[in-house]
């Protein structure tokens, strides 16, 4: 049971970083989206991983014991530390981009949430009940925006090209899985998300049909984020999250 739980915690913390981080990247376009009802709905994503991610960081602290806090699992580990995904911490060439990574995200978390509503552990399975609404409607939003995108302009319909080329050699690693996990999947606790790979890709797949874009063969893969070894970018990401924490430490509002 220690084992598991164990396990438990670093998957929980792992699924939180892919969250916190995407959810910063998000947060970034506040006061800069091209147009007013973005600059809405963007922060407001951005809110909901965030908010997922606290979730999932306060249950893996308190399967700890109390060791750490939210905070402590958020903002005061060092890069090595985290297990996001590379995808996630990829920066925000234009608004292609960053609509494409989102989606590619959502697509992925919707299956993984709808299976985990069955978790053998009702605490993660609660979770999953709130999340898998809110990823829907990311799902939604992001995709209409690929398909305008892409079937748009000369010039969206490249930059959204563009976008695939660059992000789709990172959608690989959401379907890895620590061999460490494995013990979790056998209980039921989370799903096997090589499983949930079909279902990603049946969403991938029908938007880029309407967009008008291709998924492309990717022959060398990019990895590495989920065994804590991440991109220069990542990095200054990092110092900009946790300046407050590592400029105030133990501030509180």
């Amino acid at each position: 049971m220690a084992g598991n739980n164990t396990q438990l915690v670093s998957m929980l913390v792992q699924i939180a970083d892919d969250h916190l981080i995407l959810g910063h990247r998000l947060s970034e376009w506040c006061g800069h989206a091209p147009m007013l009802e973005e600059d809405l709905s963007m922060p407001n994503m951005a809110l909901d991983l965030i908010g997922q991610a606290r979730q999932l960081y306060t249950l893996a602290a308190e399967l700890e014991g109390g060791q750490r806090t939210e905070d402590d699992l958020a903002y005061l580990r060092s890069d090595r530390e985290y297990r996001n995904c590379l995808l996630v911490e990829k920066g925000n060439v234009d608004f292609a981009h960053t609509m494409l990574k989102q989606f590619y995200f959502a697509a992925f978390m919707k299956p993984f949430w709808q299976q985990s509503l069955n978790s053998t552990h009702k605490a993660f399975a609660a979770i999953a009940g709130k999340a898998v609404k809110e990823i829907s409607y990311h799902i939604r939003h992001c995709g209409e925006w690929i398909i305008r995108l892409g079937d748009g302009t000369e010039e969206s319909a490249a930059r959204t090209r563009a976008a695939v080329a660059e992000l789709h050699p990172y959608t690989q690693e959401l379907f890895w899985m620590d061999p460490r996990h494995r013990s979790l999947v056998t209980s039921g606790v989370i799903p096997d998300v090589s499983l949930i790979a079909s279902d990603w890709q049946s969403t991938v797949d029908r938007v880029f049909r309407e967009a008008r874009l291709s998924v492309p063969d990717v022959e060398y893969p990019l990895s590495g984020g989920r065994e804590g070894r991440h991109t220069e970018e990542f990095g200054l990401l990092l110092a900009e999250l946790q300046y407050m924490q590592r400029t105030y430490p133990g501030a509180q509002w």
